[in-house]
C-alpha cells in the first residue's frame, strides 16, 4: 500500500464517499416515495417506477443490499483515510482521520444526500433503482444470506414480512388521504368523503317519513287519481288501498305517461303498470342499500320496522344526493324547508332530517336515537307538547312554532352567537 500514490488514494476516497452518499440517498428516497403514486406510474408504463416497485416488494432484501453496500464503502473509505493520515502525520494520523472522516461522512454521505432524497424522492429513487437492481443480481447470494440470518433473529419476536398490510388503508386513513390530497378539487373531495360517510348513515336518516309519503290510493275516485298523476312532481309513487299498510306496489309515471297524455289511461292500465313493492329493513346502511338498488335494478324502496310496518320511503336519488348534493326537484323542495331569517335564526320543518341539517349548516345535532328534528325535540321533551315551548340542544335554542296532530311542524332554531 505504501507504493500507491497519495493522489490515487485521494481519488478512491472521494469515489467511496460519493458511493456512500448514493446508498444513503437511495435508501431514503425509496422509503419516502409515495407508494400510491409509484403504483400509478408503474401501471402507466414508467420503467423506473416499475423497477422501484419491484424492489420495494421485498423491503428486507432492498434494505439488506443498501446497508451491505453502504457499510462496505464506509469501512473501505475509513481504512483509506487512515492510510493517508498515517503517511502525512504518522501514528497520530489515526485520530485525525477519524475526526475528519466523521464530519465528511456525516455531511457529504449522510445528511446532504438524505435531505435531497427526502425532498425529491422520485428524482433520486428512479435512477437509483436501475443501479440497485444490477447490484442485487451481483450480490444476491450475500444479500440472501444476510437476510436469512436477520429473519432468524426476528422470528422469535413474531415479525413477519407483509408488505400488502403496510399499504392497506382503513376508512379514516383514506379520509385523511382524500382531504389532505392537494391535487384534488374541493368538490371532488366532498364527494369522496361523502361516499366514505355512507357507511355511517342508514336509510332511517334520509327516508321520507311515513306521514309525508305521497302515493296513489286506488280507492279514490278515478278522476282524482288522474288529476294526481297529471300534477305530481314525483317520477315514482307507491300505490296502496286506503292505507299505506295495504301497499300494492310502486308506479313509475313513465309507464303510464303516454296514455295519460292522450287521455286514454284506464284503471286496468294503471294496475298493470304497478310493479311489485320492494321492502328494506330499518337500520340498513346507505352503502349496503346503494349496492342493493344496483343489484336489484330498483330505484325506490319502502322502509319497514321489525314488525313489517312501513316507516318511510327511500329512493336511489336520496342516496346519490348524499354524495353529490341535491339535484332533483324533491331534494330542492326539502332544502326549502330550511329557511334562514334576517336575525340569523332558522325556521325549519319538523320533518327535516338531522343529517340534512348537520350537513347543510355545519351543526352537530345528535341523530343516534331520533332521525328528524321533530323526533329529536320529542326525544328531549319526553312528552307531546300542547303548545309553544323551547328547549336547548347543544349550542342551539329550539322553539316549537307550530304543532298539529301531535306532530311538530315548524321549529325556530337560534344558534349561539360566537
Amino acid at each position: 500500500m505504501d507504493d500507491i500514490p497519495l493522489s490515487t488514494l485521494y481519488t478512491v476516497l472521494v469515489i467511496l464517499i460519493v458511493l456512500s452518499g448514493f446508498f444513503s440517498s437511495a435508501e431514503t428516497s425509496l422509503m419516502a416515495i409515495n407508494r400510491y403514486r409509484l403504483k400509478h406510474l408503474a401501471n402507466s408504463g414508467h420503467r423506473g417506477a416499475r423497477i422501484a416497485q419491484n424492489l420495494l416488494a421485498r423491503p428486507d432484501r432492498l434494505i439488506g443490499l443498501i446497508l451491505l453496500g453502504n457499510n462496505m464503502v464506509n469501512i473501505l473509505a475509513a481504512t483509506i483515510a487512515s492510510l493517508i493520515a498515517i503517511r502525512l502525520f504518522g501514528s497520530s494520523g489515526i485520530w485525525i482521520s477519524t475526526l475528519i472522516m466523521t464530519v465528511v461522512v456525516l455531511i457529504f454521505a449522510e445528511v446532504a444526500p438524505k435531505t435531497l432524497a427526502a425532498i425529491h424522492p422520485e428524482r433520486v429513487a428512479f435512477p437509483a433503482a436501475f443501479v440497485l437492481v444490477v447490484l442485487l443480481k451481483v450480490l444476491n447470494p450475500v444479500v440472501w444470506m444476510v437476510n436469512a440470518l436477520a429473519n432468524v433473529l426476528l422470528k422469535p419476536f413474531g415479525v413477519k414480512m407483509d408488505v400488502e398490510a403496510l399499504e392497506r388503508l382503513n376508512r379514516e386513513e383514506l379520509r385523511t388521504l382524500v382531504t389532505e390530497g392537494g391535487q384534488i378539487s374541493n368538490a371532488h373531495q366532498r364527494m369522496l368523503v361523502n361516499i366514505l360517510d355512507l357507511e355511517h348513515a342508514t336509510v332511517d336518516d334520509i327516508m321520507v317519513p311515513r306521514g309525508e309519503i305521497v302515493g296513489i290510493d286506488l280507492e279514490d275516485d278515478w278522476e282524482d287519481i288522474l288529476a294526481q298523476l297529471s300534477q305530481t312532481v314525483y317520477t315514482r309513487l307507491p300505490v296502496y288501498r286506503e292505507t299505506l299498510d295495504n301497499v300494492v306496489g310502486l308506479l313509475h309515471i313513465r309507464a303510464v305517461i303516454a296514455k295519460l297524455t292522450l287521455g286514454g289511461l284506464k284503471f286496468e292500465d294503471l294496475r298493470r303498470a304497478v310493479s311489485r313493492p320492494y321492502f328494506v329493513p330499518e337500520g340498513t346502511s346507505l352503502t349496503q342499500q346503494l349496492l342493493e338498488f344496483q343489484s336489484r335494478e330498483r330505484r325506490m324502496a319502502l322502509v319497514v320496522d321489525e314488525y313489517g310496518d312501513i316507516q318511510g320511503l327511500v329512493t336511489l336519488d336520496d342516496i346519490l344526493e348524499e354524495i353529490v348534493g341535491e339535484y332533483t326537484d324533491e331534494g330542492r323542495e326539502r332544502s326549502h324547508s330550511i329557511r334562514c331569517l334576517d336575525d340569523g335564526s332558522y325556521l325549519v320543518d319538523g320533518s327535516v332530517s338531522l343529517r340534512t341539517l348537520n350537513r347543510k349548516l355545519g351543526w352537530e345535532l345528535p341523530f343516534e336515537e331520533a332521525h328528524t328534528l321533530g323526533g329529536l325535540m320529542l326525544e328531549e321533551i319526553q312528552a307531546i307538547p300542547t303548545g309553544k315551548c323551547s328547549i336547548r340542544v347543544g349550542a342551539h335554542t329550539m322553539t316549537i312554532m307550530d304543532i298539529r296532530d301531535n306532530a311538530i311542524h315548524k321549529v325556530l332554531i337560534k344558534p349561539d352567537q360566537e
